[in-house]
């Protein structure tokens, strides 16, 4: 053993240790899928145990990836709060920001993508496939016109709630 293993507080991980699921996630696969596999919907191949953007295969099984799952059953992972002053006067540029890192962002990552914009009195509500788009999108807004960026993970429900605000 080394010198670190006597730390307090130090405990060596054991492979053969069994954990518990943390977090239980419906649209995350539970076996791997036969391959090839195709999303009758948006066309996501399933290959080399991820579902990527690739010609789809002669003789492909069918099977709805989680993305297009999530969307079917309006069950969206991440929310996204847009509102303030500043997000009223500019809007469409706002969203064609959010669109544009979408793209960039689904480009690699079949399974991240905007489910839905929706405007309501007090401002705008993005829902999206993947907690970590949610997450993209709000430090993207950060990142070019600032304001308030607050995040509420919720770990029993894998969910993410980002607020901004300008």
């Amino acid at each position: 053993m080394s010198a670190r293993s006597f730390e307090v507080g130090f405990r060596p991980v054991r492979r053969d240790q069994l954990f518990t699921e943390r977090v239980h996630d419906t649209y995350q696969l539970q076996a791997k899928l036969s391959e090839p596999t195709v999303c009758p919907v948006c066309g996501a191949v399933y290959h080399s145990g991820r579902w990527q953007w690739a010609d789809k295969p002669a003789g492909a099984h069918a099977v709805l990836c989680p993305a297009c799952h999530r969307i079917k059953d309006r069950f969206p992972a991440g929310f996204l709060d847009v509102s303030g002053d500043y997000f009223a006067a500019h809007r469409d540029e706002l969203v064609r920001l959010m669109r544009h890192h979408e793209q960039r962002e689904k480009a690699e990552h079949p399974l991240a993508r905007i489910m839905d914009i929706v405007d309501s009195a007090t401002g705008t509500m993005v829902t999206t496939t993947d907690i970590h788009l949610a997450r993209n999108l709000g430090e993207a807004l950060h990142h070019a016109y600032q304001g308030e960026l607050e995040f509420h993970y919720n770990d029993a429900e894998n969910l993410l709630r980002v607020h901004w605000k300008r």
